[in-house]
């Protein structure tokens, strides 16, 4: 089982970057697929998550409108679109799959939506994305 994250770098704040997850070595379409990011010091944050069941996509609230999760099942790829970065964006970020085609542990409290940041049967290497300002 692999999953490959890729596309992260330097960028301004303002600008875009699109991170690649891909998938090998599971039946892609079982999974859904998150994205998490870790900045330093800090706990990993749940971003991003994709069913597999409809395509239903899912975003934290610190994300929602900026980013866009998106699926390849031709290539066993999920993308990750960050448009609008901010500072506060700079993290590790990490793929993730969870067996069950659909997205789970996602609450909204006081009007927020947060993704669950454990629970995932498989995660892969980081990627580094710096935001300067």
């Amino acid at each position: 089982v692999q999953l490959q994250a890729s596309g992260g770098g330097l960028v301004q704040a303002g600008g875009s970057l699109r991170l690649s997850c891909a998938a090998s070595g599971f039946t892609f379409d079982d999974y859904a697929i998150g994205w998490f990011r870790q900045a330093p010091g800090k706990e990993r944050e749940g971003v991003s998550c994709i069913s597999r069941s409809d395509g239903s996509t899912y975003y934290a609230s610190s994300v929602k409108g900026r980013f866009i999760i998106s699926s390849d099942n031709a290539k066993n790829t999920v993308y990750l679109q960050m448009n609008n970065l901010k500072s506060e964006d700079t993290a590790v970020y990490y793929c993730a799959a969870e067996h069950g085609r659909i997205c789970r542990g996602i609450t909204v409290v006081a009007g927020r939506t947060y993704l669950r940041n454990y629970g995932m049967d498989y995660w892969g290497k980081g990627t580094l994305v710096t935001v300067s300002s």
